[in-house]
This record gives structure tokens, C-alpha cells and sequence, in this order.
């Protein structure tokens, strides 16, 4: 494991982790353009989660490059990657269940945002963040589900409409369990801590 670890923190690597976040960051911005578009100012920030979330991670990648740790971005990187990467997945697969069948843009989805919960977690070693910046990332967190599930802000999913507060409850402890995969994964004592790679 820690072999793997080692060529993930190779300048290749991160070059190409850097070019795929790039990019896909991009076009998860252009995805919510519909929803963007007539939603309140003040509600903008947290609307595009996943996007959000991959922005987090590649100004992490950049830092990485330069040898530099960012540990509030690593924070909000590890646990918004793998709680909005997750629930995409469980999303698209309820959409699947209740329709019986998914457009291939939900497959896609399902692939892309499993990859980005993997990704935030394989480069667990490299960050550097303590319980105060795992605390702010706590707090964007939440205020997000809030924002989402109080406000009205969350993604839409027409099929899953029925089920708003059970997702929202849903959500909620998916936020707890990030929370904790982020402190077992890098502020834990037992922890694997590397160094990015000369």
C-alpha cells in the first residue's frame, strides 16, 4: 500500500490527478448551470457540491506540486469528496431502483463520483490537518446540509422529489461519517503519514 501511495505523490501522477480534477471540476460547474441560474445569491456558494468539493481537492494537488500543505483544504477536500461522492452514487443508484432504468449520464456519474471518495482517501497520508481544521471543515459541512435540506438548495433529482426528508436525514450522517473517516484516516495516532516525493 504504501508503494502505491509513492507513485501517487510522483509529480506524473499529480500532474494527471490535477488535469482530470481540473476538467472535471469544470464541467460539474457547467452541470448545475440550470440550477445556478435561479438560485438566490446568497445560496450560491453551496449549491455545487461536487464541483465544490473536486475545486477543494485540486487546489490541494496544486500545493502538493509546489511541496506545500494546506490543511483546512485538505480537510474540506477528504470529507466533502467523500461524502458528495458518495451520496451521487446512492442517489443515481435510488433513481435506478425507483425508475428501473438510468441514463447513461447516471452511470457516468456513478463512476466518476466513487472515483472522487477513492481519491480523497488515497491521498490521506499526504495531508496535515489537525482536529481545529477538520472543526472548520465540520462547520461547512453542516451548514451545507442546512443551506441544502432547510433551504431548499439541494441537487435535483426530480424521481427522488418523494423522499426529500429521508435524504436529508440521510445526508446528515453521511456528514458525521466523513467527519470521522477524515480524523481516523489522518489525525488518528495511528495514521500513515508520507511525504511528498522528491
Amino acid at each position: 500500500m504504501k508503494m502505491i501511495h509513492y507513485l501517487l505523490g510522483n509529480k506524473p501522477m499529480l500532474l494527471l490527478v490535477f488535469v482530470i480534477n481540473f476538467f472535471g471540476t469544470l464541467y460539474g460547474y457547467f452541470w448545475y448551470k440550470d440550477q445556478l441560474a435561479v438560485t438566490p445569491p446568497q445560496f450560491l456558494l453551496f449549491v455545487p457540491d461536487s464541483p465544490t468539493a473536486s475545486l477543494f481537492f485540486t487546489i490541494v494537488i496544486v500545493a502538493f506540486l509546489f511541496r506545500k500543505n494546506l490543511p483546512t483544504i485538505e480537510a474540506l477536500a477528504i470529507v466533502t469528496l467523500f461524502k458528495y461522492g458518495i451520496w451521487a452514487v446512492i442517489m443515481n443508484l435510488l433513481v435506478l431502483m425507483i425508475n428501473g432504468h438510468l441514463v447513461w449520464q447516471g452511470y457516468m456519474l456513478i463512476a466518476s463520483h466513487f472515483a472522487m471518495a477513492v481519491q480523497g482517501i488515497l491521498y490521506a497520508p499526504y495531508y496535515r490537518f489537525k482536529l481545529k481544521h477538520l472543526l472548520i471543515a465540520a462547520v461547512w459541512t453542516l451548514h451545507n446540509d442546512v443551506i441544502d435540506y432547510v433551504f431548499g438548495m439541494m441537487p435535483r433529482y426530480g424521481t427522488l422529489n418523494d423522499y426529500m426528508s429521508q435524504i436529508g436525514y440521510f445526508t446528515f450522517w453521511l456528514s458525521m461519517i466523513s467527519l470521522f473517516i477524515a480524523y481516523i484516516f489522518v489525525i488518528h495516532k495511528k495514521s500513515t503519514k508520507l511525504s511528498i516525493p522528491e
